[in-house]
């Protein structure tokens, strides 16, 4: 038996690739595997190739696997674009229907199944991914009550002759293809899992979760891959607890909508992508002069411009961080795993409101779209904190406003909702003085440039910087963020394996950098290696400015819009070794 397996479908977009993979994952979640997910696919709604991975363990993992055990092919593209993943003696279960090779050099068994006669003798060749679906899991010896309790949970809205069909499509492609391997492979046999159900999901998913247990009962978001996923999950989520979801006509007018309402009291989030980003520059730049709390996802896909709207990468990084006009205090937190998205987005509104700036949580698309196994959340964790929120005012001599903007020893300001007695105060993005008014005054503009870029010194969140950090002195430290936490830490198995000592760390605080926290580890190592899925090497820059030993560090990039995989990581660092 064996510990952990990869499977892949290939095919299409739109033909029902998605569906197949959604239900072979809920059925091994059912019975207690751990999962992580890969999801490629094209940036059109219909046609051109996609194709899901799935690698699947009794452990947890947090990362996508090298190779590939099993693939499921809809197309002779989906065997020629992905067989060179296949490992030796892996297996391929494709549609007869175009007459399937194997590429030459491939080690591997070729099941052809009559994948869409089979759904068409059940009356329509959309219940092909049913007939695949059902091939691929008889081969793994799995319970198969398991595999029809999913597909009917997946189809039980639209009847039970529709899921009595697809079950039997499951049958159908199940009993054929284990009368041509001659019964289920002992080679792909799982060991059997703990048989304890987790919580699967995407890290979108986990954000609008951790958004509703935060107290947003506002999203103001437009359309936009990677992050459309929060606005639709909301969209279900908010009315039950007296919220709602409003899409915008663009990404300005969603951030200026977040900030309006943030400033009546209401906690309130947007969501997008590097393109909608850019478009919130100069609102951004609104909150962080009124000093009005706001929470913005940036989910990173390729760019610039369009760039590839639907593949991995790690580059908007200097826009979060830099991206305002004039100066402005920010927090960026970036996740690096499902659980992060969950508690970072509560922390986010937290923070956003403690000191009263915009934050900016920062995923990328493998993150954002890829879906992960996760132990049980915890609601009570990150209780609510809403800072200097003030609701009972002393009373005002006559004509005097609230000092809204008020010099404080920390900084930060008390905060009053709109229409509260004795609150009435200016609003404006010019500087003003402490009551709102418009000021240019050279010595009010000074305190009030300090008192808003000094008000976050010292600040460090929760788990700022995530170490695995064995050795007093590493012959390598490896250093990432975002979602390649996982990878780095199976690469550094394999080269302590090759006998180098390594440590790895995960920044979470992008900014303000929590500079204290980086450096012991940069000083105690021989190398160090900064590993992003960018061109330029921005984390690399931010650790080199605010941390220093420059001439350490050596950056691992990769921005062809995939992931990185273990090996690649694995490969990178013994060579600048």
């Amino acid at each position: 038996m064996i510990s952990q397996l990869s499977w892949k479908i290939g095919g299409q977009q739109g033909e029902g690739v998605e569906s197949t993979d959604r239900i072979f994952s809920t059925a091994l979640n059912r019975l207690g595997y751990y999962l992580y997910g890969y999801r490629h696919f094209s940036s059109r709604i219909k046609g051109g190739h996609t194709n899901n991975k799935i690698r699947i363990s009794t452990k947890p993992m947090l990362a996508i696997s090298d190779d590939l055990d099993i693939l499921v092919a809809f197309d002779q593209e989906s065997i020629d674009l992905n067989a060179h993943e296949l490992r030796a003696g892996g297996v391929v279960v494709a549609d007869a229907k175009f007459n399937p090779v194997l590429p030459e050099g491939i080690n591997a068994r070729l099941f052809a199944v009559p994948i869409t006669s089979i759904a068409e003798d059940l009356g329509t060749s959309l219940m092909k991914n049913m007939v695949a679906s059902g091939a691929s899991w008889a081969l793994l010896g799995l319970p198969i009550d398991v595999f029809n309790k999913a597909v009917e949970e997946e189809f039980g809205r639209k009847g039970p002759a529709i899921v009595e069909k697809n079950i039997e499509a499951v049958k159908r492609g199940s009993d054929y293809v284990l009368e041509l391997a001659g019964g289920p492979l002992e080679e792909f046999r799982l060991e059997p899992a703990d048989g304890k159900q987790k919580l699967f999901m995407i890290g979108n998913e986990a954000i609008g979760l951790g958004a509703v247990a935060g107290g947003c009962r506002l999203m103001s978001a437009y359309p936009i891959t990677p992050a459309s996923e929060i606005m639709e999950y909301l969209i279900k989520k908010l009315p039950k607890f007296g919220g709602t979801v409003v899409q915008t006509e663009d990404e300005i007018a969603a951030v200026t909508m977040a900030i309006g309402a943030n400033y009546a009291g209401v906690r309130t989030m947007t969501a997008s992508a590097g393109p909608g980003l850019s478009l919130m520059m100069e609102a951004i730049g609104l909150a962080g002069m009124t000093e009005t709390p706001l929470v913005i996802v940036d989910t990173q896909r390729g760019g610039p411009s369009t760039g590839l709207p639907t593949k991995q990468e790690q580059s908007d990084l200097n826009a979060m961080v830099y991206g305002t006009h004039g100066e402005i205090p920010k927090i960026v937190i970036a996740p690096a795993s499902i659980e992060d998205c969950f508690y970072d987005t509560i922390e986010s509104f937290n923070l956003s409101e403690q000191y009263q700036v915009p934050v900016i949580l920062m995923t990328d698309l493998q993150l954002s779209l890829g879906k992960q196994s996760c132990d049980e959340l915890d609601l009570n964790k990150m209780p609510i904190n809403r800072g200097k929120l003030v609701r009972e005012l002393p009373e005002l001599e006559t004509n005097e406003l609230f000092k809204r903007y008020e010099f404080t020893e920390d900084g930060i300001s008390p905060r009053v909702i709109p229409g509260d007695k004795h609150g009435l105060h200016h609003v404006t993005g010019v500087e003003h003085d402490e009551t709102g008014r418009p000021s240019e005054s050279a010595v009010n503009r000074k305190k009030m440039m300090d008192k808003r870029l000094t008000k976050m010194n010292g600040l460090v969140i929760r788990d700022a910087v995530r170490a695995d950090a064995p050795h007093a002195e590493a012959d390598l430290l490896i250093i990432g963020m975002g979602s390649t936490g996982g990878t780095i830490d199976e690469a550094r198995l394999r080269l302590e394996k090759d006998g180098l000592k390594t440590n790895h760390i995960t920044v979470r605080q992008i900014h303000p950098f929590p500079s204290d926290l980086v450096k012991p580890y940069l000083q105690s190592a021989a190398k160090v290696v900064v590993l992003e899925n960018n061109a330029t090497g921005q984390l690399a820059d931010q650790v080199k400015l605010h941390a220093g030993y420059a001439d350490k560090i050596r950056s691992v990039l990769k921005y062809d819009g995939n992931p990185f995989l273990p090996s690649e990581v694995h490969k990178a660092c013994k060579e600048l070794v």
